[in-house]
Formats: structure tokens, C-alpha cells, sequence
């Protein structure tokens, strides 16, 4: 399963990773690495809770980037 994250820097200077469709995981991190693990590992583990009871999983998110014109041309 494939899953967009965002990443960024919090006020301690941080990782943080968001993973914001479909459930909302998050996790964090010192190194752009670790928090990338730590993030697949919390999605990992997830998917199995939810395999375990039973539960459906996720439906796929479809995502896309738009170009939006903004400012002054020329």
C-alpha cells in the first residue's frame, strides 16, 4: 500500500510526519530517516490492528498537484 506523508521541522527543530489520509497517523523524529521509519512502522502496525478485529482497511486516497498562477507575470 502506497500512503502520502509530510514532513517538517517543529520549534525544536524536529522531524515531524504526518500521514494525513486516510486515519490521521503521525509520528516524529531526529533525522529525516528515522522519521520516515518511524512513521512506516506506525502505519505498519496499524494495518495489522485493523486486520486483526477484522476491520476494513483504508480506502487508496487518489491525490494530484494543481499549478496554481499566482503573482505578477512578466
Amino acid at each position: 500500500m502506497r500512503f502520502t506523508i509530510e514532513i517538517e521541522h517543529d520549534e525544536d527543530e524536529r522531524f515531524c510526519v504526518s500521514c494525513p489520509a486516510p486515519t490521521g497517523w503521525q509520528s516524529q523524529g531526529d533525522t529525516r530517516e528515522e522519521t520516515i521509519a518511524n512513521i512506516k512502522e506506525a502505519i505498519t502496525l496499524s494495518l495489522e490492528d485493523l486486520e486483526e478485529r477484522g476491520d476494513p482497511f483504508p480506502s487508496p486516497v487518489l491525490q494530484e498537484t494543481v499549478e496554481v498562477p499566482y503573482g505578477k507575470a512578466g
